[in-house]
């Protein structure tokens, strides 16, 4: 991966350089706590949070939450599992006071955005990346600065986790820069190797062995292994919802009191205002949405003979012409097509709708066209070519040579074209896979 491709901060004064011994096929990093005085560094990190509380009362208070534990061998350098904020003292040691700011804050925000009960069926290193990737933008925009070379990506800047998964490569070789301790599968515990012992066993064999002579004897503010916690189990299903509607609660409750001190701006302030609204999926929205459009009413018209002397009004429906624009050029794939028209066949199954369906990417191309009746089965060939540029403004000029007009034109796309001058005389729904603005319609957040 290139630095251009993947940008990284740079942290000059933390050059961290693990030493390393190989028992078997075990790979043993030395934390080295028995060097570390724990009153110290928990001094440090408790300073932080009495700094962020005056500073930044909305982190502070959110990063309060989490009860400070320093860890055991397992945790290289921070982690959390919604209940807990962990770490390695080794690690905290070496960390200036605003990388130590930065590493409380990641934790906390993994917890108040709910990232432990939002991953569902999606593979857990890419969401834990994902997660990452939505936060350290975020924190590094607002002044903070991360303690090792953390992946920083500016596209991915007021983008949620969800938007971001997709986005994500799946041959990447990058590492969270924490431990997601919430939903770790036990079977693949780092900690135990095949063919070894558990790194904590090693670790306690090596603190029995100094334990027996008096001068390696640790000092009361000094780590030992008893001090440490152990790793934590992943969260129950129903922890994780209870967790989900506290962590909900914490937000709410931060952001008045941050709002009390005419301290809540930036983007943490759009941010809190995205979580705490009610979230619904796209298809969610773009079934209500086109429910909307197809609104039954009455009519007097053709009387019913059954109904006798008296004109009695009876519920009808017009049918509505849409359509359907998809953006070939490149950026949306196969399967994120297939859902889109899958849904939109939903949809046009529960109303009296008709629709036509049109591909384009710079330009429309006459064979990319197709029309479907309110009793076909909407359907879409394997291929739609494209991958070129995106230009908005054919399709507009397409139906604007049509003898009817259409009912409502839903685009399909990451919003990264031309669009036309002026909005057209009918509704425009766009829905946008990614983080791009549209100048007018109406915009569904795809992801």
């Amino acid at each position: 991966m290139s630095d251009t491709q993947y940008p990284y901060w740079k942290s000059k004064d933390l050059k961290p350089e693990p030493k390393v011994s190989v028992i078997g096929e075990d790979v043993i990093f030395e934390n080295n706590v028995d060097d570390i005085d724990l009153e110290v560094v928990e001094a440090k990190l408790t300073k932080a949070r009495t700094q962020l509380i005056l500073d930044k009362p909305f982190l502070g208070n959110l990063v309060l939450r989490l009860p400070l534990k320093a860890a055991g061998s397992w945790c290289k350098t921070s982690a959390t599992d919604a209940k807990s904020f962990y770490y390695s003292p080794s690690f905290i040691d070496k960390l200036n006071n605003q990388q130590t700011k930065f590493v409380l804050i990641h934790e906390a925000l993994h917890c108040a955005l709910t990232h432990f009960a939002r991953r569902g069926n999606r593979d857990k290193h890419k969401w834990d990346l994902a997660c990452d990737f939505a936060i350290n933008p975020l924190l590094v925009k607002e002044g903070f600065r991360p303690p090792l070379d953390v992946p920083i990506f500016s596209k991915y800047e007021s983008m949620i986790a969800e938007e971001i998964y997709p986005m994500i490569d799946d041959s990447i070789d990058t590492e969270p820069m924490d431990q997601h301790l919430y939903d770790d599968d036990p079977k693949n515990d780092a900690d135990e190797s095949d063919g070894g012992m558990k790194e904590d066993s090693l670790e306690g064999e090596k603190d029995n062995d100094k334990g027996k002579s008096p001068k390696n004897k640790p000092s009361p503010g000094q780590a030992n292994a008893e001090s440490l916690a152990e790793k934590p189990a992943p969260l129950t299903p129903d922890e994780m919802q209870e967790l989900s509607s506290k962590w909900q609660k914490n937000l709410a409750s931060s952001a008045q009191l941050a709002q009390q001190a005419g301290k809540l701006d930036g983007e943490f302030a759009k941010l809190i205002d995205f979580f705490l609204q009610p979230q619904l999926s796209w298809q969610s929205l773009l079934a209500q949405y086109m429910s909307s459009l197809a609104r039954d009413d009455f009519s007097y018209a053709r009387p019913s003979r059954r109904s006798g002397d008296a004109i009695l009004p009876s519920l009808r429906s017009s049918q509505i012409d849409i359509t359907v624009a998809i953006d070939t050029s490149g950026s949306i794939s196969q399967n994120e097509i297939d859902e889109f028209v899958s849904e939109i066949n939903a949809i046009k199954s529960n109303m009296r709708a008709s629709i036509t369906l049109i591909a384009c990417d710079e330009k429309v191309n006459p064979n990319l066209i197709w029309r479907f009746e309110a009793w076909d089965e909407l359907s879409f060939p394997a291929s739609l070519g494209g991958g070129k540029g995106t230009n908005f403004n054919p399709v507009f000029d397409y139906l604007e040579q049509q003898d009817s007009p259409s009912s409502v034109l839903i685009y399909f796309t990451d919003a990264k074209g031309k669009f036309p001058e002026f909005e057209p005389n009918y509704p425009v729904m766009w829905l946008v896979k990614g983080k791009e603005p549209i100048p007018w319609g109406s915009r569904i957040q795809l992801n």
